[in-house]
């Protein structure tokens, strides 16, 4: 018997080494390979058919907001998210049992840019590798606003929504980017209380004793990132998540607090906002493609040291969803990848100048006074 324990034994341990192993290797071989989509950066203007080039993150911003939603195989759900974020939206008044009189009422997007002209936007589907009739949707939405308003980027094949957001990210023209799912879980609307946030802690970092200060302030020029959050309706229990997605945020909030360390409660809500300045540092630098992209970010805002602001929004969950029991093997293999691979320094963070200087002051600040 205890022959067989040690067999046993043995077994496991080849077994743990070969995981190990394979982790190291796979987590080395993509910091010599951290290869993204690297197509041509044009957009296609439905109407002229001319190619338009594609804007860069380092560029200066042209719009206040920029709104980037990934979407593989979305034919069914995206027309719905759209509508509602683009188009006039019809409500009714009952006059009588058998007869409808309807109005008009615009978007929030609409009413906000009529009434404050300092406020553009800019929508960003990127189709990740779609097999539907994705592409068709989001072109008939460019088609219908016109390439200023609507712009669609074509993955080709899939990549994974984090490739997806990160492509999204790097060619749009806002100050401000909110990411959000083509399911329209959570409302558009719900972008001011991000926006809030991220002004109010941006205030407390520009404040001056100048009017000139004042004068020169950008909210792109800060990094801040806001996180939507749903952890405030699975405490009053008003989220209406099936059981096992409920059982699959658990397990993997424990493992994301043992691999990015405490401070986000929900990193999972697809409603996220970052300041321009925030966006350049960290989609120039983020590696995972799929699921576990959010965990990355976390970890890099960190490592950055950018304020990372948790807000509440309103969220209901939408028929059609991709997450399931089998996206768990590939959960804790990306996060085992962004641990070894942070953890052992083969992922390497690029830097600006600055932050390179910053670094190192700090670092010999530490030393001095340690």
């Amino acid at each position: 018997m205890e022959f067989l324990f040690t067999i046993l034994a043995a077994l496991i341990l080849i077994i743990v080494l070969g995981l190990v192993s394979v982790i190291v290797f796979e987590a080395y071989r993509r910091s010599l390979n951290n290869a993204h989509v690297d197509a041509p950066a044009i957009f296609e203007d439905p109407k002229s058919l001319n190619q338009v080039p594609c804007p860069d993150i380092f560029d200066p911003a042209k719009k206040y907001l920029s709104l980037i939603i990934p979407a593989f195989n979305e034919e069914h759900r995206l027309p719905g998210a759209l509508n509602e974020t683009m188009n006039d939206i019809l409500k009714y008044k009952h006059v009588n049992a058998d007869k409808n009189i309807g109005r008009r009422d615009a978007s929030y997007l609409k009413k906000r840019e009529a009434k404050d002209k300092s406020f553009s936007y800019e929508v960003l589907i990127v189709d990740d590798g779609s097999r539907d009739g994705t592409k068709r949707v989001a072109f008939d939405f460019v088609k219908k606003y016109g390439v200023d308003k609507v712009r669609a980027i074509l993955l080709g094949k899939n990549h994974g929504k984090g490739e997806a957001i990160r492509k999204g990210m790097l060619h749009s023209r806002g100050e401000l980017l909110l990411m959000l799912d083509a399911d329209g879980a959570t409302k558009v609307t719900d972008l001011e209380k991000l926006e809030n946030q991220i002004h109010a802690v941006a205030r407390k970092e520009h404040r001056g004793d100048s009017a000139a200060c004042d004068a020169t302030f950008k909210i792109s020029d800060i990094p801040i990132v806001a996180f939507g959050s749903r952890a405030h309706l699975e405490e009053k229990a008003i989220a209406t998540r099936k059981w096992y997605r409920n059982f699959l945020m658990k397990g993997f909030h424990l493992v994301v607090l043992l691999t990015a360390g405490p401070g986000i409660r929900d990193t999972q809500c697809g409603f996220k906002m970052f300041t321009r300045s925030a966006a350049r540092k960290l989609f120039t630098n983020i590696r995972l493609k799929r699921w576990c992209f959010d965990v990355e970010l976390v970890f890099l805002c960190k490592w950055f040291r950018i304020p990372v602001l948790e807000v509440s929004v309103n969220w209901s969950e939408i028929p059609g969803s991709k997450v399931n029991l089998l996206s768990i093997p590939n959960m804790l293999w990306e996060l085992a990848l962004m641990s070894v691979g942070y953890r052992t320094q083969m992922w390497k963070i690029k830097l600006s100048r600055v932050q390179v200087i910053l670094n190192y002051i700090i670092f010999s600040n530490r030393l001095f006074y340690c």
